[in-house]
């Protein structure tokens, strides 16, 4: 029997040298091509002498009408450009909401619980077993107090006292961070999408901390685990319009009314999935921002499939036949978040992708639509577009597929698989726990560029880009301190419960 033999190196390392120069060529086209022209006109103004050049300059004959009017002209052309030009939004800092270790809920609590509350539905009782076994959830994630009663008690006080807790505590945490005070905040926006009182989560907040009568603050709910990025582009629009401003975000999702107990499977897989969290993030507009704040925002785009039945009806609230309460996750759910992240980075390629890329992209359409339909479409490498990706930890199969259909490698979705696994499912917060992570682990470089994605009910899929304004040192304090030395951790494909 012959030897196996080597597999051929030469070619694949040509082939990425092949691929390498082409990147740098269509990418510093017009500085290769600047290179030339500047290197002649240098020549020949060494040919020409001082004397010939001062010559030159004065045979124009430039009057002072003249000077006075170009000067004119482009002074007014760069006023209309700087007035035009949108206001740069600071992300200053943000906060993240650490449960306490009283709210814990381990594997064998959650399924003692679930046999105690489903004692007349034990295929319900093992088919959560199933979902929580190949979750990538952990031992460490929580649940607020009333679901740890048995049965759990979903009262309208217990639901605030959630709310309560988990927004003052992130609140509270910002304030410290950053400095701020409750009355310099200009604009407050809360996004928590199942739980709705009256008066609203806004209305709380500035109860608790006195803010301004005229502050400009709304409350947005319904939007899903994908509203904390529409929060952003609500405060970026109201930040272009109101000079010297800032913006105080709050994205949480409230458990306690919305823990269903039924038995309808597909209705049960938002209890193993979802968890405590919130998020509070200071955005601000102002100048002297530019120095403290860590990001800044580059783009923001937002994808609505709504308009189609299939989109709207995937991720759908409704009464089960027993009168129960609780969100349906449609079975085609991956397939319809797919088409809403192909639509959306449709839209953000051309903004974020570097010209080799948008070539090969354009290159492989054209090929596609003349020649040949069957032609495997090229998809673009948005690693040469971002340096982390923060992808909305929404569970295992939402983290899998955006792995696959991005190309990219276990380190880039490390932060959303750590995320999930050490704090579960937070709906709209998820994004900012994993940016956490990405600092906590000393990875934040000046300049680095952050691409976060989230999906939503609606169907919405939405994506933000930030780049860092500085090298963000490891911090002392915030979700992770506790547990960021274990991390990263080996996940298995199933846990045996």
């Amino acid at each position: 029997m012959p030897p196996p033999k080597m597999p051929d190196l030469s070619s694949s390392m040509k082939h990425k040298y092949v691929k390498l120069g082409y990147q740098y060529l269509v990418n510093n086209f017009p500085t290769l091509l600047l290179i030339p022209i500047l290197a002649y006109t240098a020549l020949e103004l060494f040919r020409m002498g001082p004397e010939e050049i001062l010559n030159h300059l004065n045979s124009l004959n430039f009057s002072l009408l003249h000077i006075l009017g170009s000067s004119f002209v482009i002074m007014f052309f760069l006023t209309v450009y700087f007035m035009s030009k949108p206001r740069t939004i600071y992300l200053v800092d943000y906060s993240c909401f650490k449960p306490p270790v009283t709210c814990r809920v381990p594997f064998a609590t959650f399924m003692e619980h679930s046999r105690l509350n489903l004692i007349d539905t034990p295929k319900s009782v093992e088919f959560q077993m199933r979902i929580l076994e190949r979750s990538g959830l952990g031992e460490e994630t929580c649940l607020p107090p009333a679901i740890h009663y048995i049965p759990p008690t979903p009262t309208m006080d217990a639901a605030r006292s959630e709310a309560e807790l988990v927004i003052f505590t992130a609140m509270d945490d910002l304030f410290k961070k950053t400095g701020l005070k409750p009355k310099d905040i200009d604009i407050l926006i809360v996004n928590c999408s199942l739980f709705s009182p009256t008066p609203s989560l806004s209305a709380m907040i500035i109860n608790k901390y006195k803010l301004r009568s005229n502050i400009k603050s709304l409350n947005l709910s319904g939007m899903g685990c994908s509203a904390s990025l529409i929060s952003v582009d609500v405060a970026r629009d109201l930040l272009q319009v109101h000079p010297n401003s800032n913006a105080v975000i709050v994205s949480t999702e409230i458990i306690t009314p919305n823990y269903y107990q039924g038995k309808e499977r597909a209705m049960l897989l938002p209890n193993c999935l979802f968890r405590m969290g919130a998020a509070a993030i200071l955005l601000s507009n102002r100048r002297s921002d530019r120095w403290r704040a860590k990001y800044k925002l580059c783009h923001l785009v937002r994808t609505h499939k709504g308009a189609e039945d299939k989109s709207y009806y995937c991720v759908y609230q409704q009464e089960d036949d027993e009168s129960h309460v609780g969100i349906n996750l449609n079975k085609d759910l991956m397939a319809i978040a797919g088409e809403a992240l192909k639509s959306n980075i449709t839209t953000i390629g051309p903004l974020v992708l570097p010209a080799s890329e948008q070539l090969l992209f354009l290159s492989s359409l054209i090929g596609r639509k003349i020649f040949n339909a069957k032609w495997k479409p090229y998809i673009p490498d948005f690693k040469m577009a971002f340096e982390h990706f923060c992808i909305h930890a929404g569970g295992r199969a939402v983290i899998d597929e955006l792995q696959k259909s991005l190309q990219l490698s276990a380190e880039h979705v490390e932060a959303s698989r750590m995320t999930l696994h050490r704090f579960g499912n937070t709906s709209s917060s998820s994004l900012w726990y994993e940016l956490s992570y990405i600092e906590a682990k000393g990875k934040m470089k000046r300049g680095d560029r952050v691409w976060q994605i989230a999906f939503g009910s609606g169907f919405k899929c939405n994506s933000a880009v930030w780049k860092s304004n500085r090298t963000i040192k490891t911090p002392t304090e915030g979700p992770w301190s506790d547990c960021i030395d274990r991390y990263p951790v080996f996940i298995p494909e199933v846990v045996k419960l």
